[in-house]
C-alpha cells in the first residue's frame, strides 16, 4: 500500500479523507495564498492545490502527496476565510438571496516520479433571503470562520441554503472524494 500524505491542516478534510477508510498522514504546506494580480477564482484553486502538494514532496519522497483548496465566488469577487464575526456578518448579508459558486481544487502528486494529477469541481448553492437575526444567530451557533463563504453545509448552515448543485457534495466540504477516488485508482490504489 502507497503511503498518503494529505497536505492540509484542515480538520474538515482529515474528516473527509478518514471516510474512505485509508490510512494517511497530515502535514500543513507552507505556501503564499496571495492571488496573483487578474488571476481567476479556478486558477487560483488550482495553483494553491498544486503548490500544497509540491511545497511537502521533499520531506515525504515516498508518498503520494493530496492538495486541495476552494474559493468561492460571490457576484465575480472571490470570498476569502472571513476571520471575524464581523467579515462573516458582511459575507452573508452579500449571499442573502444570491448564488454563490465554490471551486475547490484538487491536485495528487506522486512524489516518487512526480506524476501530477489536477482537477477543479464546481459546486453551486443558493442562499434564502436571509435576515439580520438569522445571520447573527447562525454565526454564534457555529462560528464557521474559518470557512470560505461564512458557513458549514455539513453543520447548521444547510439551513441557509434554499438549493444546492453539484456533481460531488464533499467538494463543497473542501475534499471532493468522488474525484480523489479516480486519481487514487490512476495511482493504483482502489477504494474501496
Amino acid at each position: 500500500m502507497r503511503h498518503l500524505l494529505l497536505a492540509s491542516s484542515s480538520i474538515y478534510r482529515r474528516e473527509l479523507l478518514s471516510r474512505l477508510r485509508l490510512p494517511f498522514d497530515h502535514a500543513a504546506p507552507d505556501i503564499d495564498e496571495t492571488p496573483h494580480p487578474q488571476e481567476t477564482a479556478e486558477a487560483l484553486a488550482r495553483r494553491l492545490a498544486e503548490q500544497k502538494t509540491r511545497a511537502l514532496a521533499q520531506s515525504y519522497p515516498q508518498h503520494l502527496i493530496i492538495g486541495s483548496d476552494q474559493v468561492a465566488v460571490l457576484d465575480q469577487q472571490i470570498l476569502g476565510k472571513p476571520l471575524t464575526f464581523e467579515r462573516a456578518r458582511q459575507q452573508l448579508q452579500a449571499a442573502s438571496g444570491k448564488q454563490v459558486r465554490f471551486l475547490t481544487a484538487l491536485a495528487l502528486l506522486n512524489a516518487e516520479n512526480g506524476h501530477l494529477q489536477v482537477d477543479c469541481i464546481p459546486f453551486s448553492v443558493q442562499f434564502r433571503q436571509l435576515s439580520e437575526a438569522q445571520i447573527d444567530r447562525y454565526l454564534e451557533a457555529e462560528q464557521p470562520y474559518d470557512c470560505a463563504g461564512s458557513f458549514k453545509v455539513e453543520g447548521l448552515g444547510i439551513s441557509l441554503l434554499r438549493s444546492t448543485e453539484g456533481a460531488d457534495l464533499t467538494s463543497l466540504i473542501g475534499l471532493p472524494l468522488i474525484r480523489l477516488v479516480d486519481m487514487l485508482a490512476n495511482e493504483g490504489i482502489e477504494v474501496p
